[in-house]
């Protein structure tokens, strides 16, 4: 198999690629406390504790990664940088922290947990042997900044309470609203996270890291795409969601059940600072310059996507967090800083109100087949 390499030598990490701002860490405080409203309320509502974002499963996948072989070396780094196979568990949500009708249409998310992967780890993942990928399915995060985040998230986080029936018709002018964006030729990130995302089938969408992480010697962004021809065919296809408030999760389920699913993992490395920069996630690093390059594959057999079970190991007993990996993979930029503690105190938060302990797994030895 053919890699094609950057137009550009890629650039070489360095910590200096990274600038902190004075206030940071009281941005990043404030946005934990935003989050944990979200959190207080959706516990108060339910009695159940679940995730600030991304509260909402669609199905949990178990699967293989392979890395390919023969990769050059500006791609032979980190979890790649020899071939070898790992075990691999998939979870596919959408990213409100409250459990919604699917009517409520927003944005997809994918987060992907590889196990028994050696190397020398980020601090706070020392006893771990995983590496853990957070994606959405667009190429660039939906604000600059955790500061310009916390801004946007603040009255979406004061609808957390409101009736569902007033968000499912919110959620049908935002898409209304996004395809008069989009006739002109533009799109709204911010109508889009209110509920403008097109009724969609998950597991046809693309995701994307959006925010970069450190390649070994190099800087990259990651994307999950869809390349076996039944999966590849789902993308834009729509979902009828009338009357089926789990009907996402319902088609994943149906899909998995009979059919092998297969994923790219590529990597689009950056070769120019300015034009990909490191500390503005919304900017999306153009392809022209440097192009999304495979570097491994991931494979899921036909299997049962939900049940009690998955759904007691996956929603309470574990979490998914980009810094929980390889030193070689550490996450990049001011969005990328904010998600530790904010991913931490998310799981802190259901352990203590569940009475769960959310670890982080040695191997898929116990998850429920």
């Amino acid at each position: 198999m053919s890699h094609p390499a950057a137009n550009s030598q890629p650039v070489a990490f360095s910590p200096s690629v990274e600038r902190i701002d004075e206030d940071e860490q009281k941005v990043f405080a404030d946005l934990d406390q935003t989050l944990s409203k979200i959190r207080e309320k959706t516990f108060e509502d339910s009695g159940h504790a679940r995730r600030s974002v991304h509260a909402k499963a669609h199905g949990v996948l178990r699967a293989r990664l392979s890395v390919l072989s023969g990769l050059p070396d500006t791609l032979a780094q980190g979890l790649f940088a020899q071939a070898g196979e790992y075990d691999v568990l998939m979870r596919f949500s959408t990213n409100p922290g409250d459990v919604l009708h699917d009517k409520v249409s927003v944005p997809r998310g994918l987060a992907v947990k590889v196990f028994g992967v050696p190397g020398e780890r980020l601090a706070g993942s020392e006893g771990d042997v995983t590496q853990n990928f957070v994606f959405a399915d667009a190429p660039a995060f939906s604000a600059p900044t955790a500061k310009k985040f916390l801004a946007n998230l603040k009255p979406l986080a004061a609808t957390t309470d409101v009736a569902e029936g007033a968000k499912k018709a919110l959620s049908a002018t935002m898409r209304v609203a996004e395809r008069v964006v989009e006739a002109f030729g533009g799109e709204s990130s911010t109508l889009i996270s209110m509920g403008g995302h097109p009724m969609t089938h998950v597991l046809g969408a693309s995701f994307y890291s959006g925010a970069a992480l450190r390649y070994g010697r190099y800087i990259a962004k990651f994307a999950l795409v869809p390349v076996s021809a039944e999966l590849a065919a789902l993308a834009d296809q729509e979902v009828d969601l009338d009357d089926r408030p789990d009907g996402l999760r319902e088609e994943v389920v149906s899909f998995a059940r009979s059919h092998r699913m297969e994923w790219e993992l590529r990597v689009q490395l950056c070769t120019d600072l300015e034009s990909m920069p490191i500390e503005d996630a919304s900017v999306p690093w153009p392809e022209d310059q440097s192009p999304y390059v495979a570097v491994a594959r991931i494979v899921a057999e036909p299997q049962a996507a939900w049940s009690e079970a998955i759904q007691k190991v996956s929603e309470d007993g574990m979490f998914f967090s980009p810094w929980r990996g390889l030193a070689a993979h550490q996450p990049l930029g001011n969005v990328m800083r904010s998600r530790k503690a904010a991913y931490e105190q998310s799981a802190r938060f259901r352990a203590e109100r569940n009475g769960t302990p959310v670890t982080e797994p040695a191997d898929l030895s116990t998850f429920p087949l």
